[in-house]
Protein backbone atom coordinates (compact mmCIF):
# COMPACT_ATOMS: atom_id res chain seq x y z
CA UNK A 1 0.00 0.00 0.00
CA UNK A 2 1.20 3.51 -1.11
CA UNK A 3 0.97 6.49 1.26
CA UNK A 4 2.01 10.14 -0.04
CA UNK A 5 3.23 12.35 2.83
CA UNK A 6 3.29 15.92 2.03
CA UNK A 7 4.84 18.35 5.04
CA UNK A 8 7.64 20.91 4.43
CA UNK A 9 9.35 20.31 7.18
CA UNK A 10 12.07 17.76 6.83
CA UNK A 11 12.40 16.28 10.23
CA UNK A 12 8.48 15.72 10.35
CA UNK A 13 7.89 14.52 6.75
CA UNK A 14 10.64 11.97 7.16
CA UNK A 15 10.26 10.82 10.95
CA UNK A 16 6.25 9.96 9.39
CA UNK A 17 7.97 8.12 6.60
CA UNK A 18 9.97 5.92 9.21
CA UNK A 19 6.56 5.49 11.33
CA UNK A 20 4.49 4.59 7.94
CA UNK A 21 7.67 2.51 6.91
CA UNK A 22 7.72 0.32 10.04
CA UNK A 23 4.39 -0.15 9.82
CA UNK A 24 4.48 -1.77 6.23
CA UNK A 25 3.76 0.81 3.45
CA UNK A 26 5.49 2.40 0.64
CA UNK A 27 5.94 5.99 1.21
CA UNK A 28 6.73 8.66 -1.28
CA UNK A 29 7.27 12.38 0.09
CA UNK A 30 6.38 15.37 -1.08
CA UNK A 31 8.34 18.60 0.14
CA UNK A 32 5.39 21.29 -0.82
CA UNK A 33 1.59 21.18 -1.70
CA UNK A 34 2.63 21.92 -5.63
CA UNK A 35 4.65 18.44 -5.07
CA UNK A 36 2.27 16.45 -3.38
CA UNK A 37 -0.90 17.29 -6.44
CA UNK A 38 1.64 16.39 -8.83
CA UNK A 39 2.47 13.30 -7.47
CA UNK A 40 -0.89 12.08 -6.63
CA UNK A 41 -1.52 12.07 -10.44
CA UNK A 42 1.88 10.70 -10.99
CA UNK A 43 2.27 7.88 -8.20
CA UNK A 44 -2.07 7.27 -7.60
CA UNK A 45 -1.13 6.28 -4.25
CA UNK A 46 -3.78 4.54 -2.17
CA UNK A 47 -3.88 7.27 0.94
CA UNK A 48 -2.34 10.31 1.81
CA UNK A 49 -1.31 12.50 5.07
CA UNK A 50 -1.23 16.25 4.02
CA UNK A 51 -0.12 18.96 6.38
CA UNK A 52 -1.97 22.09 5.51
CA UNK A 53 0.81 24.92 6.20
CA UNK A 54 3.02 24.67 3.48
CA UNK A 55 4.74 26.61 0.62
CA UNK A 56 3.35 27.49 -2.99
CA UNK A 57 0.32 25.33 -2.31
CA UNK A 58 -1.31 24.80 1.16
CA UNK A 59 -2.98 21.97 2.07
CA UNK A 60 -6.24 23.07 2.07
CA UNK A 61 -5.77 23.82 -1.67
CA UNK A 62 -3.83 20.66 -2.80
CA UNK A 63 -6.68 19.01 -0.75
CA UNK A 64 -9.45 20.15 -2.85
CA UNK A 65 -7.18 19.82 -5.95
CA UNK A 66 -7.03 16.03 -5.13
CA UNK A 67 -11.13 16.00 -4.55
CA UNK A 68 -11.80 17.25 -7.97
CA UNK A 69 -9.13 13.96 -9.36
CA UNK A 70 -10.46 11.68 -7.03
CA UNK A 71 -13.63 11.86 -4.26
CA UNK A 72 -12.53 8.32 -2.34
CA UNK A 73 -8.71 8.51 -1.82
CA UNK A 74 -8.45 8.76 2.01
CA UNK A 75 -6.67 11.85 2.80
CA UNK A 76 -5.26 12.83 6.18
CA UNK A 77 -4.87 16.64 7.92
CA UNK A 78 -1.41 16.80 9.70
CA UNK A 79 -1.55 20.59 11.19
CA UNK A 80 -0.01 22.44 14.13
CA UNK A 81 -3.60 24.39 13.54
CA UNK A 82 -5.39 23.26 16.39
CA UNK A 83 -8.91 25.10 16.34
CA UNK A 84 -11.98 23.90 15.75
CA UNK A 85 -12.79 26.20 13.07
CA UNK A 86 -9.63 24.73 11.29
CA UNK A 87 -10.70 20.96 11.87
CA UNK A 88 -14.21 21.46 10.40
CA UNK A 89 -12.72 23.50 7.50
CA UNK A 90 -10.51 20.64 6.59
CA UNK A 91 -13.52 17.85 6.93
CA UNK A 92 -16.00 19.80 4.83
CA UNK A 93 -12.88 19.96 2.26
CA UNK A 94 -13.08 16.08 2.57
CA UNK A 95 -10.58 15.12 4.41
CA UNK A 96 -10.84 11.58 6.31
CA UNK A 97 -9.05 12.82 9.63
CA UNK A 98 -7.17 15.09 11.01
CA UNK A 99 -4.56 15.09 13.53
CA UNK A 100 -2.93 18.21 15.67
CA UNK A 101 0.55 18.10 15.69
CA UNK A 102 2.80 17.81 17.56
CA UNK A 103 1.53 14.09 17.84
CA UNK A 104 2.49 10.67 19.24
CA UNK A 105 3.16 7.55 17.53
CA UNK A 106 0.38 5.62 19.03
CA UNK A 107 -2.06 8.06 17.83
CA UNK A 108 -0.51 8.41 14.15
CA UNK A 109 -0.47 4.57 14.26
CA UNK A 110 -3.88 3.97 15.28
CA UNK A 111 -5.43 6.72 12.88
CA UNK A 112 -3.49 5.58 9.81
CA UNK A 113 -4.29 1.86 10.65
CA UNK A 114 -7.74 2.82 10.40
CA UNK A 115 -7.74 4.33 7.66
CA UNK A 116 -5.87 1.33 6.42
CA UNK A 117 -8.67 -0.90 7.29
CA UNK A 118 -11.02 0.99 5.42
CA UNK A 119 -8.90 0.48 2.02
CA UNK A 120 -8.49 -2.90 2.49
CA UNK A 121 -12.35 -3.63 3.12
CA UNK A 122 -12.83 -1.80 -0.51
CA UNK A 123 -10.03 -4.64 -2.10
CA UNK A 124 -12.29 -7.63 -2.38
CA UNK A 125 -10.07 -10.09 -3.79
CA UNK A 126 -7.41 -9.65 -0.78
CA UNK A 127 -9.46 -9.23 2.51
CA UNK A 128 -10.80 -12.96 2.59
CA UNK A 129 -10.03 -14.36 6.14
CA UNK A 130 -7.60 -17.05 6.56
CA UNK A 131 -6.73 -19.39 9.31
CA UNK A 132 -3.08 -21.06 9.98
CA UNK A 133 -3.83 -23.66 12.33
CA UNK A 134 -6.02 -22.59 15.51
CA UNK A 135 -5.06 -18.63 14.37
CA UNK A 136 -8.05 -16.56 12.43
CA UNK A 137 -6.38 -14.01 10.44
CA UNK A 138 -8.41 -10.97 9.26
CA UNK A 139 -6.89 -8.68 6.83
CA UNK A 140 -10.66 -6.87 6.38
CA UNK A 141 -10.04 -5.32 10.34
CA UNK A 142 -6.02 -6.27 10.87
CA UNK A 143 -6.79 -8.60 13.57
CA UNK A 144 -5.84 -11.99 14.46
CA UNK A 145 -8.22 -14.37 16.40
CA UNK A 146 -7.32 -17.61 18.95
CA UNK A 147 -10.24 -18.39 20.72
CA UNK A 148 -12.00 -15.43 22.35
CA UNK A 149 -8.43 -13.77 22.48
CA UNK A 150 -8.36 -10.71 19.39
CA UNK A 151 -5.09 -8.70 18.46
CA UNK A 152 -4.54 -5.95 16.24
CA UNK A 153 -1.54 -6.32 13.82
CA UNK A 154 -0.34 -4.08 11.33
CA UNK A 155 0.22 -3.96 7.73
CA UNK A 156 3.43 -5.59 7.73
CA UNK A 157 2.55 -8.07 9.97
CA UNK A 158 -0.24 -9.15 7.31
CA UNK A 159 1.57 -9.31 4.69
CA UNK A 160 4.06 -11.81 6.55
CA UNK A 161 2.01 -13.74 7.66
CA UNK A 162 -0.45 -13.77 3.87
CA UNK A 163 3.31 -14.38 2.21
CA UNK A 164 3.53 -17.69 4.56
CA UNK A 165 0.32 -18.85 4.57
CA UNK A 166 0.11 -18.60 0.70
CA UNK A 167 2.97 -20.99 0.50
CA UNK A 168 2.32 -23.13 3.46
CA UNK A 169 4.99 -26.23 3.70
CA UNK A 170 7.62 -24.55 1.63
CA UNK A 171 10.87 -22.64 3.31
CA UNK A 172 10.44 -19.09 2.38
CA UNK A 173 14.31 -17.50 2.10
CA UNK A 174 15.00 -14.27 4.07
CA UNK A 175 15.64 -12.55 0.73
CA UNK A 176 12.11 -13.78 -0.64
CA UNK A 177 10.47 -12.45 2.64
CA UNK A 178 12.23 -8.85 2.13
CA UNK A 179 10.98 -8.70 -1.72
CA UNK A 180 7.31 -9.75 -1.17
CA UNK A 181 6.71 -8.14 2.32
CA UNK A 182 9.54 -4.86 1.89
CA UNK A 183 10.00 -4.60 -1.50
CA UNK A 184 13.28 -5.15 -1.56
CA UNK A 185 15.61 -7.24 -3.55
CA UNK A 186 18.08 -8.38 -0.92
CA UNK A 187 17.91 -8.02 3.01
CA UNK A 188 21.66 -7.49 3.38
CA UNK A 189 21.29 -6.87 7.13
CA UNK A 190 19.23 -10.17 8.45
CA UNK A 191 18.80 -9.15 11.62
CA UNK A 192 15.51 -6.41 11.25
CA UNK A 193 13.74 -9.12 9.31
CA UNK A 194 14.70 -11.85 12.35
CA UNK A 195 13.75 -9.24 14.99
CA UNK A 196 10.22 -8.05 13.03
CA UNK A 197 9.46 -12.34 13.42
CA UNK A 198 10.13 -12.17 16.75
CA UNK A 199 7.72 -9.31 17.36
CA UNK A 200 5.15 -11.25 15.44
CA UNK A 201 5.36 -14.26 16.78
CA UNK A 202 4.45 -12.68 20.19
CA UNK A 203 1.39 -11.48 18.10
CA UNK A 204 0.55 -14.66 17.21
CA UNK A 205 1.98 -18.07 18.74
CA UNK A 206 0.55 -19.63 22.03
CA UNK A 207 4.53 -19.94 22.81
CA UNK A 208 6.92 -17.50 21.29
CA UNK A 209 9.80 -19.46 22.07
CA UNK A 210 8.04 -22.75 20.64
CA UNK A 211 6.54 -21.46 17.29
CA UNK A 212 3.99 -23.45 15.57
CA UNK A 213 2.85 -20.84 12.75
CA UNK A 214 6.04 -19.50 11.71
CA UNK A 215 9.01 -21.61 11.46
CA UNK A 216 12.57 -20.92 11.76
CA UNK A 217 14.57 -23.12 9.20
CA UNK A 218 17.79 -22.90 10.15
CA UNK A 219 20.15 -21.86 7.55
CA UNK A 220 17.43 -21.77 4.87
CA UNK A 221 14.47 -19.34 6.72
CA UNK A 222 10.96 -19.63 7.26
CA UNK A 223 8.20 -21.17 6.86
CA UNK A 224 4.17 -22.04 8.13
CA UNK A 225 3.28 -25.74 7.76
CA UNK A 226 0.19 -26.79 7.94
CA UNK A 227 0.67 -30.15 7.94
Amino acid sequence: MKVLVADDDKLTREGLAEILEDEGYEVIQAANGSIAVSMFKDENPDFICLDIMMPECNGYDACKQIREKCAVTPIIFLSAKSEEVDKVIGLNLGADDYIVKPFGIDEVVARIRAVTRRCIQNEKDVNTSFSMLDLMVSPESLTVKRGEELKEINLLDLKILRFLYSNKNRVLSRDQIFKECWNINSCGNTRALDQKISQLRKIVEVDSQNPKIIKTVHGAGYAFQEV
